[in-house]
């Protein structure tokens, strides 16, 4: 039997509808290696199931480099201490299979630099994926040389630029859109849109919460919305395929947050996709996506009231953020799978 040209070992959530990055990435890099390849091409084997599906990786790892001519996977961390050594060693018995990691956010050097064994095993990896310059740079000086980057992608149908919305009239709609905890700074998006609200006496801004709300912080977004203000509400979730469609109303989305696993983060695509500027946290690898003044603004993190002063002077000033609504679409379309995925395209074939 000939081999597939590429095994996908990821995450595809056996059916559920998972709006986490880990699920939607590995949903997105796969339709766009069925489109590059032919569907025929392409072997999907799930990682889904937690502590259950890591005692059938053995099986998993044989029977991906046993069928295919590349693997790529996509683990957090848990599933890339199991399946990394098992695919480093495996393919000494499989020759000529490569092996590819698309790295999920930010993580992944501090996490390496603590496990010296699992750097030896990546380190024989055909190609490591990274999602942005500073993470490249990080996992060189560790010694990879095998590291590209890749900035995170979404197959969205970027707005064009004749059908921006702007607005100018008070109050001017805000969103977060991203999953629902607390670590995503959600609470300072509030304080500082209730801050400027409260200073001018009337509602300058609205805030609406969208995103899969954390399964393991159910009550406190419980408590947190039982004290929202008349101008605060929660949307719910959205398909990622209508991101664009819900967001283009908005006049800016905000983004303050200081999750420790932060990378390049696929909202920032949405917002630009929409023709929205994003006020971002200075966290991670946020500095490096959102430019200051080109395509939004970043503040430090943690701090509510530096973000409140920005939206103070943005509620007086609409065109501080109306005239970087063009400069948002051009980002966008640097974000589209077929351009972000060409090295790891390169090396597949």
């Amino acid at each position: 039997m000939s081999k597939k040209k590429v095994c996908v070992l990821g995450h595809f959530g056996n059916g559920l509808e998972l709006l986490n990055g880990q699920t939607v990435k590995t949903k997105i890099v796969t339709e766009e290696l069925c489109r590059k390849f032919g569907e025929d091409e392409i072997l999907k084997i799930d990682t889904h199931g937690g502590a259950k599906t890591l005692l059938k990786a053995p099986i998993q790892v044989i029977k991906a480099l046993k069928a295919s001519k590349n693997v790529v996977i996509f683990p957090a961390h848990n599933g890339l201490r199991v399946y990394a050594p098992m695919l480093s060693f495996f393919k000494k018995f499989f020759g000529g299979t490569k092996l590819h990691y698309s790295v999920i956010g930010g993580w992944l050097p501090e996490f390496v630099e603590k496990r010296k064994g699992l750097s030896k095993h990546l380190k024989k990896f055909d190609g490591i994926y990274v999602e942005t310059a500073t993470m490249k740079k990080a996992l060189n000086d560790q010694g990879f040389d095998n590291v590209y980057i890749t900035p995170n992608c979404k197959k969205l149908d970027v707005l064009e630029k004749q059908e921006l919305i702007y607005s100018f009239t008070a109050p001017l709609k805000l969103c977060t859109f991203s999953r629902v905890m607390k670590e995503k700074g959600i609470e300072d998006a509030i304080c500082a849109v209730k801050s400027v609200n409260e200073k001018f006496g009337q509602a300058l801004y609205t805030l609406d919460i969208y995103g899969q709300i954390d399964s393991n912080q159910t009550d406190w977004f419980e408590n947190l919305k039982n004290e929202f203000p008349d101008f605060v509400s929660y949307k719910g979730c959205v398909d990622p395929t209508k991101s664009v469609e819900v967001l283009k109303d908005y006049f800016a989305l905000l983004f303050p947050t200081y999750y420790q696993g932060e990378g390049f983060a696929g909202t920032v695509i949405d917002a630009f996709s929409a023709g929205i500027p994003v006020v971002a946290s200075n966290w991670k690898y946020n500095a490096e996506i959102v430019t200051e003044g080109k395509n939004g603004f970043v503040f430090e993190t943690h701090d509510a009231k530096k973000l409140a002063d920005i939206l103070e002077k943005a509620s007086q000033d609409p065109d501080m953020f109306n005239s970087l609504k063009t400069n948002c679409i051009d980002c966008a379309l640097e974000y589209a799978p077929e351009k972000a995925l060409e090295s790891l395209f390169a090396n597949i074939n």
